[in-house]
């Protein structure tokens, strides 16, 4: 077993809730191999051709990186991970923390096709296409977003990406209702305040300058204070080390992919490895 390599513990966890071999013929070569070879790609941000030769033919493991993270099949594998954590009672819910953080896109990853990629073998499109192909220009040129929930032991909860100049989106939670919601200032606004609050959910969210300014201008018809507690503020720093984490992947640090639900998956797979390691 290489370094980064699947565990016996790791792999056990994971082998169950893999796609199966079924009728006359084997569809997939060893899951095991393959899904090393992902994250191997994944940890050292490699060119997918430089594979080494241990994970078998390059082209077999890029297609089903690609595959599965077009028809859905990372997102399953996660929820069903975070399942069953869930029911081992190792996911604290007592305060999720919500945040963005920036990639930098390599110049490989712009000019994709304008046609529509479609599912491998399936004449649909993939689960987490975006025509934006989630990359935006800011300062340091082209960037892509994660969006990203974290409980209260620094592991992800949800992934979002967007382009890097889109502003902070309207965060729904997660699969089970959080008892405390953490979010900087970039996540005030009365659309998520009022989403909380109807599925009643604490909330610790601070009120940029112009939004207070805002509310007491209008008097009365601008609403009551927004409550906040300083103590369970200090908590947003999970979701950053859980960005930390997950930026400890190259291929997560920087985009290479042209694709955004490529990217999407290989983000997704970097949080399955958080959640099978701890």
């Amino acid at each position: 077993m290489g370094r980064g390599d699947l565990s016996d513990d790791e792999w056990a966890r994971l082998e169950p809730h893999l796609p199966k071999n079924l009728g006359r013929g084997g569809r997939w070569q060893c899951h095991r191999r393959v899904i090393n070879g992902i994250l191997f790609r994944q940890r050292t941000g490699l060119p997918w051709r430089d594979l080494p030769t241990r994970f078998g033919k390059w082209k077999t493991v890029y297609d089903r990186h690609r595959r599965w993270s077009a028809d859905g099949t990372w997102e399953s594998l996660l929820r069903t991970v975070q399942a069953d954590a869930d029911v081992e009672g190792r996911i604290d819910w007592s305060v999720a923390s919500v945040d963005s953080t920036v990639c930098r896109a390599h110049q490989h990853a712009a000019g994709a096709h304008h046609r529509l990629p479609r599912v491998l073998g399936r004449w649909r499109r993939p689960a987490e296409h975006r025509p934006d192909e989630a990359l935006g220009r800011s300062r340091g040129g082209l960037t892509t977003k994660i969006h990203l929930a974290s409980d209260g032991s620094c592991r992800p909860l949800a992934v979002l990406i967007t382009p890097g100049s889109c502003p902070a989106p309207h965060w729904r939670s997660p699969r089970t209702r959080p008892d405390h919601v953490c979010g900087d200032r970039a996540y005030s606004s009365r659309r998520n305040r009022r989403y909380l609050r109807r599925r009643q959910i604490k909330h610790t969210i601070p009120e940029p300058k112009n939004q207070k300014v805002n509310r007491q201008r209008r008097g009365s018809h601008g609403g009551r204070p927004t409550g906040f507690e300083s103590t369970t503020y200090k908590r947003r720093n999970e979701v950053e080390r859980c960005f930390n984490a997950l930026k400890g992947s190259r291929a997560v640090a920087t985009r290479y992919g042209k694709r955004a639900y490529v990217f999407h998956g290989t983000v997704t797979l970097a949080a399955i490895r958080l959640w099978l390691r701890y």
